[in-house]
């Protein structure tokens, strides 16, 4: 029986959570308090936390980067709003296995919790060895398959990009890879590893910036039993699990200071040493890393080592935002779609032509990751053979009404063309649930039972909105 932490300040949330999910056959605690919370971690342990992103005491991130440490097999999903959607995309970055907001719907609950155990599974598994296909692939040197979630464009800018993978794969270069979060630098540097002669061996990510001081040298170089407090056994750090392969440091700039000269020696020398170990062990490992900052900047600002910079960058690659890559918007969604329809069970065949045209001209400030949890949503919600607007969360539906001069993914368009006075997130999104419920009422001539079943909240819910907003 996996067990669940909630962490909600809302003691109305929690104990919805907690009769819904036992139900379900879980083992749920919960508490309203952060700090309170983070005690109950150290004595317990937990599979999957729920963790409100704004707390009374703390903030979700700060729960995230303490649970992280604290017990780093532990799965957490954020709770919000609409209104820090934007702020969530960005948690995730830090190692929160994903976000869901309110108001919570059933399935979306039992879905997310459904991946984050199968993936966590996955985790313990390759934490203690690698899957026997895999290794019986190694000792063949067959070539493994990029993931199945990825999809190939097809528009101009991915063409330019494909072909600097393929001039790069068959060597044995560092590669840096620059990109905003969420546009698939992973699966850049993953297809990099298939289309090399490394293929069939170990393919190893590691989020730096999930990485604490404390946790990355135990992450990366591993340690020896009772080498510190809580080392109850010799664990191989990525590096040496990559042995023979690649592996993909993920924003890299987040490395702090020792740890950079740590794996400047390892990449000079091609050789570790466990923490609490005495001998070195060699190393074949392809590096390749990525990064939202340009490290040239963060090289000029003493933020990051320039030998080890220029071990690095003996070739870069710029992943394009998916703003930039209008050419593909539809063949993604069509493939997210597919996705979303396969996950959840159902039989979504497409989308209404005012969908598309929302997704022409929102700007993707999450990038393909966005897309895919706004369609993994959305699919959720939709009833019919297509996906009408009504499914798409609000901030993506109006958000081209306003100009959100906080938002550095702006389009070029839209930055010169706007002429509306800036507004803040949290007021765009309220103002664009306002329409959204609005809309909906009008096409159900107000029936409050019809209009919350399609919004997949309450009549309760929606008559406290319908009264916040003047409805």
């Amino acid at each position: 029986m996996a067990k669940i932490l909630v962490i909600d300040d809302n003691i109305d949330i929690c104990q919805l959570l907690e009769r819904f999910l036992t139900k379900k056959g879980y083992d749920v605690e919960t508490t309203i308090s952060g700090k309170n919370g983070l005690e109950m971690v150290k004595n317990t342990y937990y599979d999957l936390i729920f963790c409100d992103f704004k707390l009374r005491d703390m903030e979700g991130r700060d729960v995230l980067a303490r649970v992280r440490i604290i017990s780093p097999g532990t799965q957490v999903a954020i709770i919000t709003g609409y209104a820090d959607v934007k702020i969530a995309v960005e948690v995730i970055k830090k190692g929160a296995f994903d976000y869901i907001t309110k108001p919570l719907i059933p399935d979306e609950i039992i879905s997310l919790i459904e991946r984050a155990l199968a993936v966590q599974k996955e985790t313990k598994v390759n934490t203690v060895t690698l899957d026997k296909a895999e290794t019986e692939a190694n000792k063949k040197g067959q070539k493994t398959e990029a993931k199945s979630d990825f999809l190939k464009g097809t528009g101009k800018e991915s063409k330019k990009l494909y072909k600097e993978v393929k001039l790069v794969a068959p060597t044995n270069l560092s590669v840096v890879i620059y990109g905003e979060s969420g546009a698939g630098k992973e699966n850049i540097a993953r297809l990099i590893h298939d289309q090399s002669e490394r293929a069939g061996k170990p393919f190893i990510a590691v989020d730096c910036g999930a990485l604490t001081k404390e946790l990355a040298g135990s992450e990366l170089w591993g340690h020896e039993k009772g080498s510190f407090t809580g080392a109850h056994a010799e664990k191989p750090g990525q590096f040496e699990l990559a042995n023979g392969g690649t592996i993909f440091l993920d924003e890299i700039s987040n490395l702090s200071y020792e740890v950079q000269v740590g794996l400047l020696r390892l990449v000079q020398e091609r050789k570790l040493r466990r923490i609490g170990g005495t001998k070195d062990k060699s190393i074949d490992v392809r590096i390749i890393v990525a990064s939202n900052e340009d490290l040239r900047k963060e090289v000029q600002e003493n933020k990051f080592r320039e030998d080890l910079y220029f071990r690095f960058n003996e070739f870069s690659i710029t992943v394009p935002p998916l703003r930039e890559r209008k050419d593909d918007i539809e063949a993604f969604a069509l493939h997210f779609l597919h996705l979303s329809n396969e996950e959840l069970k159902k039989s979504v065949k497409g989308f209404d032509d005012e969908v598309m045209k929302v997704f022409n001209e929102y700007v993707w400030p999450g990038n393909l990751r966005e897309m895919r949890n706004v369609i993994r949503r959305a699919t959720l919600l939709t009833d019919g053979e297509k996906m009408t607007v009504s499914a798409l969360p609000p901030e993506v539906v109006y958000a081209r009404k306003f100009n959100f001069t906080d938002s550095g993914s702006e389009s070029k368009s839209n930055r010169s063309s706007s002429n509306h006075t800036p507004v803040n997130l949290k007021d765009a999104a309220a103002e664009a649930e306002a329409e959204v419920l609005r809309k909906v009422l009008e096409e159900v001539k107000y029936n409050r039972t019809k209009a919350a079943k399609q919004l997949g909240i309450d009549r309760k819910t929606l008559f406290n909105k319908m009264k916040q907003y003047d409805l």
